[in-house]
Formats: structure tokens, C-alpha cells, sequence
């Protein structure tokens, strides 16, 4: 439930209120949050006061209106919302740069600091991967990607870097889905499986050396694009 404001016509109380919900992941990404009569009732606020809070977080990049539809989280907040904004506009290559710098530090700390969770998450991802594969499903296959990346990253145990990577991965997952099919997956699961190996060897030159692979493919395939 949320807390009625204690002054009614500040529109920010009302966005804070919101935000917080997001950010809390109370109201995660692709959700459509609750209709104006019942965020007004929650509230104790007018319908143009809550309008304008809606107003305010959908040019932050935190909500999208669908006409007819409703209202839906579309990051996670506002740094995420900045960051896939930035990506988005950003020279491919230059963010497959900035990909390779971050991937490839957190492969040689995973490689020193996993333990047999973060071995046992990333085994999950890279079958759910080849299931996604085998039945031509790019979405399956983008999203258990986008995963399979975030546990290499979780298992450097760098909490800094897991925050600024899980923004990156929201771009990072549409750049995947704008492949169209799965024609060179054979490349990167097979890559994949060459990381997730060294990492369990605890081999950080190997694991550093898988990222340099996938990336490297990665890059030729945007110079043919």
C-alpha cells in the first residue's frame, strides 16, 4: 500500500512515492502499474496531480504510456534509464569497447572469487541458452544471453560493477534482439562455454581470453552489417 502524501499538491512526494516502488523492484520492468482510480485512492490525489507525476517519470525514462493499454515500467531507474538512453545513441562499437573493458575485468575476478553458486547459475543460464537455440526462440535465447552475462559479472562479487553492468544489459538485450536470428550462435555459445570452463578452472587468463573471442566476432559482425 502506499503512504498518502502529507501535502497533496506536491507532484514530487507523488513521483518519489513511484519511484521508490520501481526502484525497489515492487514494480518491475514490463509491468503496468495500477490504474489512476486506484494509485489516486492509494494517493489521496487528484487525477492531475498523479498525471503530472506520470508525466514527470515518463520523461525521466521510467515509465511508457501505451495509449489504450496503460502505464509500464520500462527501467529499473533513472541511471539505467540514462545509461540505455546514452547506449542507444552511442557508436556500436564504441559501446562493444566499453563492453569488453567491463567483461573481460569481471571474467578474470570471477575466475579468482567464484564459488559453486555462481557456477551453478551460470550453468543454468548457458543450458537455458542452448534450449533457446535448438528452438530458433531469439527472445528466450536474448534474455538467458543477457543473464548468462550478468552471472559472469555477479560472480567477480564487485558489487559497483553488477550495478553499472545490470543498466548496460537493458541495451544490451535489445542490441542482441536486433540480430533477427540465431545464425552465429553455435560461435558464442561455444565461447560461452570456453568462460563459464576457465572460470570454473579459476584460469583468469582463459576466461579473459573467451571475452576477447566473443567480443572480436561481435565486432566483425557489425563491419559486415
Amino acid at each position: 500500500m502506499l503512504a498518502q502524501t502529507q501535502r497533496l499538491t506536491l507532484v514530487e512526494q507523488v513521483a518519489y512515492q513511484i519511484q521508490e516502488k520501481i526502484e525497489s523492484s515492487e514494480w518491475q520492468v514490463g509491468t503496468r502499474i495500477p490504474p489512476e482510480p486506484e494509485l489516486m485512492e492509494q494517493l489521496q490525489v487528484s487525477r492531475n496531480t498523479l498525471r503530472e507525476a506520470i508525466r514527470a517519470l515518463t520523461y525521466a525514462g521510467l515509465l511508457k504510456t501505451r495509449q489504450g493499454d496503460g502505464t509500464y515500467v520500462c527501467s529499473s531507474s533513472v541511471l539505467g534509464s540514462v545509461i540505455r538512453k546514452v547506449i542507444e545513441h552511442t557508436d556500436k562499437f564504441e559501446s562493444l569497447e566499453v563492453r569488453y573493458a567491463l567483461e573481460r575485468e569481471a571474467a578474470a575476478l570471477a575466475a579468482l572469487r567464484r564459488d559453486e553458486e555462481d557456477l551453478a547459475a551460470l550453468r543454468t543460464c548457458l543450458d537455458q541458452c542452448r534450449q533457446a537455440a535448438v528452438q530458433q526462440d531469439l527472445e528466450a535465447y536474448a534474455h538467458w544471453d543477457v543473464e548468462f552475462h550478468k552471472m559472469v559479472i555477479a560472480a567477480s562479487h564487485n558489487q559497483l560493477m553488477a550495478n553499472l553492468y545490470n543498466h548496460i544489459s537493458e541495451a544490451l538485450q535489445n542490441m542482441i534482439l536486433e540480430m533477427k536470428d540465431l545464425k552465429n550462435v553455435d560461435f558464442y555459445l561455444d565461447s560461452h562455454a570456453l568462460l563459464y570452463q576457465a572460470i570454473a578452472d579459476q584460469n583468469g587468463h582463459q576466461a579473459e581470453e573467451a571475452v576477447r573471442l566473443y567480443i572480436d566476432k561481435a565486432r566483425t559482425q557489425e563491419e559486415h552489417l
